[in-house]
């Protein structure tokens, strides 16, 4: 199973002025949707399991602070994976 970090659109603006690696984000959120899902089109294509993460930007700025890491890209997707090892409420 993959978990696949999935952002709010109100939260955009705040993840790019939060992220280390801001000029690898899209400018907008829908230009991050249609590229999310292009790859989700192509795991599916070739039988990856994966499950959409979804990401709050402000708990992903604790977390990283707490871990003494920067926000980029192997943070957000090591934050997805830790989300999804949470276990869900009943």
């Amino acid at each position: 199973m993959v978990g696949i970090a999935w952002y709010r659109p109100e939260q955009w603006k705040l993840l790019r002025e939060v992220s280390a690696d801001v000029k690898d984000l899209e400018e907008t959120h829908s230009e991050w949707m249609a590229e999310a899902n292009k790859t989700l089109a192509i795991l599916k294509q070739q039988g990856v399991a994966f499950v959409k993460v979804d990401i709050d930007v402000e708990e992903l700025v604790k977390w990283c602070s707490e871990k003494g890491v920067k926000i980029d890209g192997a943070a957000r997707s090591e934050f997805a994976v830790h989300k999804l090892q949470q276990p869900k409420p009943n």
